[in-house]
């Protein structure tokens, strides 16, 4: 038996995580082959039943992560509450938490920092992401919304329909000859609109859903080579569309939740996108299959899009004649004003994200680095610029001083130029001042936009999009100074590290005659008269 309610009269249940669920609650995976998919969008009375068993449940509250401090571990946050919404639902879905899991594990780097273990969100390391203009597979940042379904290459297929004018089903060996579908091939910069959404929540908190508004830093962002077909080839390989085509629709195979309902993870775009082979239903990343996490085997990558728009588990493309209804589409990823907040926030008040504006990151130094140098500080970082035609980095610049004097970085330390990929960056920049500076990096692209100076200026309530100038603060220690160099060595022959800066120094700070010379030659302390 499952857990009893604890009175007649409307009392929800309490779920003990992963170990009881509702009596009887089972819902059949939909087809052989495809672990983890439960069909949703089609059976509107099995949703119904979905939301009935939820609402017998009292659910874990989502964690306090802006008002407070991150917890200090990895994964930062759990998904306490997503993993008892699968538990609920029985034995198909209880399990995929944990599958989930060791998916993570098997695919990804070992140090990747788990912003979410479930559903999983994690990104590399700041300074490794960027070591290269590719991301490698392992270190890629992954944002799913769901468990990480699990799908034969043999028995997958794709059903396109809805207004086009002979609707087909593909299987992948169909999408894979060449002779039907000629071969796309794109460097592609996925970033997902929560990168670097740390700073909103820092200074200005909104709202706290723990997989909505997860507390990503400046790694949710990845480029990789992908491989597929173009969706334009596919679509005329049905007919074409149909009159009143506008948008298209990407139904995925992942469950996903939204305020006691169930549903498949569905997005839309607009046909534009398509129309100039924008859109890739892609295969292969970096010359490999896809991997599990990252949408094995069949995702869509929509080039310079919000992340969210990429599908992964791509199981129905249905053409419509409007953006998709789907909760994902209408209610999530939307952009308001500062003037809206929890006090008079609605779906209708903010504007769907679909292009990614021009953003940078410095990656290295991080925040509160110390940094002992000679005269100038070494800074990496990333650029990019999304947007339909293809935007790019064209220019990049930093400053020391919190953004008064720019310098620009060497077009030799750029890395090379895509339409819709990002640009690695590098720049020795001079550094006289001693102590805290303030760090900034921003990005002018080819249609000579530019970002938002503070993050105040940038900020929402559903904390998307922090495109403002990516600012750090580090301790500069200029070892080209004297004073700065006699206590360096100083240090030196005690054995004392320098580091941390708030620790103090055991020993007098100069000798009495030192101090009585310097006195001196500072004519004092007080005046004569």
């Amino acid at each position: 038996m499952g857990p009893q309610p604890k009175s007649e009269q409307g009392a929800k249940w309490d779920i003990p995580l992963n170990k009881t669920h509702y009596p009887n609650a089972y819902f059949e995976e939909e087809v052989d082959g495809w672990h983890g998919y439960i069909e949703w969008e089609k059976y509107p009375e099995k949703k119904a039943r979905a939301a009935s068993i939820l609402s017998k449940y009292s659910f874990a509250d989502p964690p306090e992560f802006q008002l407070q401090p991150l917890p200090d571990t990895n994964p930062i946050l759990e998904g306490v509450r997503w993993k008892q919404y699968h538990a609920a639902l029985g034995s198909t879905l209880e399990k995929l938490p944990e599958e989930s899991w060791d998916i993570v594990k098997k695919e990804k780097s070992q140090d990747m920092i788990h912003v979410l273990d479930f559903p999983y969100n994690g990104e590399p390391p700041r300074d490794r992401l960027i070591e290269s203009p590719l991301t490698s597979n392992e270190d890629h940042f992954v944002r799913n919304h769901g468990g990480i379904p699990i799908i034969d290459s043999d028995k997958w297929f794709l059903d396109i329909g809805g207004l086009v004018n002979k609707p087909q089903r593909l299987r992948l060996e169909d999408l894979q000859n060449e002779s039907i579908f000629p071969r796309q091939s794109a460097v592609i910069t996925l970033q997902c609109s929560g990168t670097r959404r740390i700073e909103q929540i820092h200074e200005y908190p909104g709202e706290g859903d723990e997989l909505i508004n997860a507390p990503w830093g400046e790694g949710a962002i990845g480029t990789a080579r992908y491989t597929g077909v173009s969706l334009k080839r596919v679509l005329k390989y049905c007919g074409g569309l149909k009159e009143g085509a506008h948008d298209v629709e990407f139904v995925g195979v992942d469950t996903y939740f939204k305020k006691g309902e169930v549903y498949n993870y569905v997005v839309s775009v607009p046909y534009r996108k398509a129309r100039v082979h924008e859109v890739m239903l892609a295969w292969e990343m970096n010359g490999k299959p896809l991997p599990k996490i990252h949408g094995h085997p069949v995702r869509v990558v929509v080039f310079g899009y919000i992340g969210a728009r990429s599908v992964k588990w791509l199981s129905r493309i249905n053409v419509i004649s409007s953006p998709s209804r789907a909760p994902v589409q209408k209610k999530e990823y939307l952009y308001f004003t500062p003037q809206i907040g929890k006090h008079n926030v609605t779906y209708s008040s903010g504007f769907s994200i679909q292009d990614m504006p021009v953003s940078s990151a410095i990656m290295s130094p991080i925040d509160k680095s110390v940094i002992i140098h000679s005269g100038s500080i070494t800074m990496r970082g990333w650029a990019f610029s999304g947007g339909t035609g293809g935007n790019w980095p064209e220019r990049v610049e930093v400053s020391t001083d919190g953004g008064s004097v720019w310098y620009e970085t060497p077009y030799e330390l750029l890395s090379k130029k895509y339409f819709h990929a990002w640009r690695t960056w590098a720049i020795d920049v001079p550094v006289d001042a001693e102590g805290w500076l303030e760090l900034v990096v921003r990005c002018w692209d080819n249609a000579l936009n530019t970002q938002p100076t503070f993050v105040r200026s940038a900020w929402n309530w559903d904390l998307h999009v922090t495109s403002s100038c990516h600012r750090i603060k580090v301790y500069s220690v200029n070892k080209a100074k004297p004073r700065t160099a006699q206590r360096l060595a100083e240090l030196e022959k005690k054995g004392i590290p320098f580091e941390p800066i708030t620790k103090p120094l055991e020993f007098d700070l100069e000798s009495e005659e030192r101090y009585e010379e310097e006195m001196s030659n500072r004519v004092g302390r007080d005046p004569d008269e």
